[in-house]
């Protein structure tokens, strides 16, 4: 006949385990056998006898998106561009002829944007993770989710970035409604209140200056800094004030933006007085045979100029006086300069020789000047013509910089440099030039670039030399090239002194390239409706 248990306190059971069985019996007096059986019971109930827990509010409801659905092609590919980004997550990359799937994930959803496709419920758990593991791909990705993809990132903890760079799915109220934007703006999430800002900022520059000012002094230097750094959208004059008055900014991290942005306002109080600073250091010589450029830098930093965003504590090897002129002629406007000179062109004063050794501080000022103020004349000039090397240029040799002024030239006459650029120089220094050039890349330079590549291969050196530029080209080259490049698969025979090898990796690059090619251009077919 089977023993009866009966049930006894956990804790009990535990006692009597640690005192044993002969000093501390079990309610069921069975021994060690009872207290075993009375510890299976317990387990058994603690595992199946769970109370239910208080129910939690339901969420709620999943906004609608109103955008029309992928076509079902575009959905699968989607898919499978997804499933490729987890599967390949660490592997360190893949070499051979198939296309890098996870590289054409920008591109895809750039696509879908343009054509206004919301996103499948079904992907958007993984299209936030995407978006988790990579930064690049958020801006997009959150663009492409939609309302709902803010709803499923609240409830989870693992997807939050997703609120931080918007208003967390709230909708923001009518700017012309002061008692809902002022009640947004005192309780919101500072997310919100940034993007509250902006929106104010496009209805009424003036009512967001007088928003922002209610709570200015009361908010933390970080944020002073980030609501400072939103008004370079739409900077005006309007903004002089405000911007003067957050020049005695307790932050001095405030107080260099804002002179940075009064700076970039070339009718500025402060672009006038750097512009009188500048003027007294920088001046024509025309005492020789020939016009020339004499510099005199600033002998001290005095608490007016401090007020005016120089930094007077130069960084480590740098010499002070050098580094205030930089600052002085960085926030001086362009236009004094041509005036200053007798009426020369930027081009002209650019190619003044300068007295004393300044030639290098003197040009990287103007660089900089250049990229704050989008000049489009002084950027032609300090790059000067593509075909010079970069060390005997009018202006910077630093490709950074370059890249920085040709941001300012029209997107074809930008390609049409770079393309000079690699054709008279190659592809080891064009890189971070492409990075500007818009995509895909103009035919000009998109041949330019398969014709260095071609080079190289000629010369006999391996293709992960140029892995950077052959990534580059397979996601920036026009689709419409493919067959074109065709030919340049094979593998032809190898001259005696090249790399033993280099023409098979060479052909599986172009390989590559031209599978990849392809397959953007099926991407295309299928977001784009049919007609």
């Amino acid at each position: 006949m089977p023993r009866t248990i009966t049930p006894a306190p956990w804790e009990e059971l535990v006692t009597t385990a640690l005192l044993g069985t002969d000093r501390r019996p079990t309610a069921s007096d069975g021994g060690a056998a009872g207290l075993l059986d009375a510890a299976a019971l317990h387990t058994v109930r603690r595992r199946a006898g769970l109370r239910p827990a208080a129910p939690a509010a339901r969420p709620e409801p999943a906004p609608v998106d109103q955008r029309p659905p992928l076509p079902p092609a575009a959905r699968r590919r989607l898919a499978q561009l997804l499933a490729d980004r987890s599967a390949s997550a660490g592997s360190g990359g893949r070499r051979g002829t198939a296309p890098d799937l996870t590289e054409l994930i920008p591109q895809w959803l750039a696509t879908a944007n343009q054509q206004g496709f919301r996103a499948p419920a079904a992907l958007l758990p993984a299209l936030l993770d995407a978006a988790r593991a990579r930064t690049d791909l958020r801006p997009q990705a959150l663009t492409f989710a939609g309302p709902r993809g803010l709803w499923l990132a609240g409830l989870n903890p693992e997807w939050k970035f997703a609120l931080r760079g918007s208003s967390g799915g709230s909708s923001l109220p009518d700017p012309t409604e002061p008692e809902a934007v002022t009640r947004l703006w005192e309780e919101g999430l500072f997310a919100e209140r940034v993007a509250l800002l902006g929106a104010v900022r496009a209805h009424d520059p003036v009512a967001a200056l007088v928003l922002l000012a209610t709570t200015w002094t009361t908010e933390r230097a970080e944020d002073r800094l980030m609501f400072l750094d939103s008004l370079r959208t739409g900077l005006s004059s309007v903004d002089e004030p405000f911007l003067e008055q957050a020049l005695s900014d307790r932050s001095r991290n405030v107080r260099s933006t804002a002179a940075e942005l009064l700076s970039a306002l070339p009718e500025s109080a402060l672009a006038g007085r750097m512009a009188s600073r500048a003027l007294s250091c920088v001046s024509p010589d025309l005492t020789g045979d020939e016009a020339s450029v004499a510099v005199e830098a600033p002998h001290e930093c005095d608490a007016a100029m401090e007020r005016d965003g120089v930094v007077a504590a130069p960084p480590s090897g740098r010499g002070a006086r050098s580094w205030w002129l930089g600052q002085l002629v960085e926030a001086t406007p362009l236009a004094t300069w041509p005036a200053r000179f007798g009426g020369r062109s930027a081009q002209e004063i650019v190619g003044l020789p300068v007295a004393d050794g300044w030639a290098e501080e003197l040009h990287a000022s103007w660089c900089r000047a250049t990229v704050r103020q989008r000049d489009p004349e002084w950027a032609r000039a300090l790059l000067g013509a593509a075909s010079l090397p970069p060390s005997n240029g009018p202006g910077t040799a630093s490709l950074a910089e370059r890249s920085k002024l040709l941001g300012i030239l029209p997107s074809a006459e930008r390609a049409g440099w770079v393309a000079d650029f690699i054709a008279a120089h190659g592809l080891s220094e064009a890189f971070q030039l492409l990075g500007v050039c818009p995509t895909p890349w103009a035919g000009p330079l998109g041949r330019a670039v398969v014709d260095a590549l071609d080079i190289a291969r000629d010369a006999g050196s391996y293709p992960w030399s140029f892995s950077g530029v052959m990534g580059l080209a397979e996601r920036c080259l026009n689709p419409a090239e493919a067959d074109r490049l065709e030919v340049l698969t094979t593998t032809p025979d190898e001259p005696e002194d090249a790399s033993p090898g280099a023409n098979g990796y060479w052909s599986e690059a172009f390989q590559r390239l031209v599978s990849t090619l392809r397959l953007r251009a099926a991407m295309d077919s299928e977001l784009t409706p049919a007609a």
